[in-house]
């Protein structure tokens, strides 16, 4: 694990060598984020020192799903709101996708060169390139660094900095497509929540 972490540090220090914007990598990284319907695959996450693992869905518009092997934490977005259900407690904590710079990459469309979403820098890791960005009147919720693999272009990792500056990484491993996920995959299981928010017109 250890080995596996410093590799992942090693792309990150030789990417945010050469900040700038690129606009071949945006072209490239918004052609393959609205290619995408669906993901399923496993993950490794990494947030004040702790370490993680657990199995990953996504399904666009709106929809994400982390199930943690050794957690008792969920955290499912139905395409309105994003939960985080904690079973040991039996509590659920709701926020608006919107809140979230990762609610970005689940738009029902990706336009990272038009819209309210700024791509601040892009950066070469040599087989990688990534993405930093955030949403254009909310610079204070936190912004995100999301890498992808060249060719194929194909999503690797995201790292989330939320507004308090505290950093999550979330690397992916055997990515592949679905779309075939029961109806109620992203829903939490408990009982019915009922969203507050609104929900947001780029998740319908």
């Amino acid at each position: 694990m250890r080995k596996f972490l410093v590799a992942i540090c090693a792309v990150f220090i030789s990417i945010s060598a050469n900040a700038e914007v690129n606009k071949k990598y945006v072209q490239s990284a918004e052609k393959y984020l609205n290619s995408v319907t669906g993901l399923a695959g496993d993950f490794i996450q990494t947030s004040n020192g702790k370490v993680a693992k657990g199995l990953f869905a996504m399904l666009r518009p709106g929809r994400v799903r982390l199930d943690y092997t050794n957690s008792k934490v969920q955290l499912i977005s139905d395409g309105k709101d994003l939960y985080f259900f904690d079973k040991s407690l039996d509590q659920i904590t709701t926020v608006p996708l919107t809140s979230t710079p990762a609610g970005i990459l689940v738009r029902k469309k990706i336009d990272l060169q038009n819209a309210d979403i700024v791509v601040s820098d892009t950066f070469d890791g040599g087989s990688t390139f990534a993405l930093n960005m955030y949403l254009r009147d909310n610079k204070g919720l936190g912004h995100m660094t999301v890498v992808f693999d060249k060719s194929p272009v194909k999503l690797k990792s995201w790292t989330v900095t939320d507004a308090t500056g505290v950093s999550t990484d979330v690397v992916f491993r055997n990515l592949k497509p679905k779309t075939d996920f029961d109806k109620n995959y992203f829903q939490i299981q408990r009982h019915k929540t009922v969203s507050n928010s609104g929900g947001d017109a780029f998740y319908d």
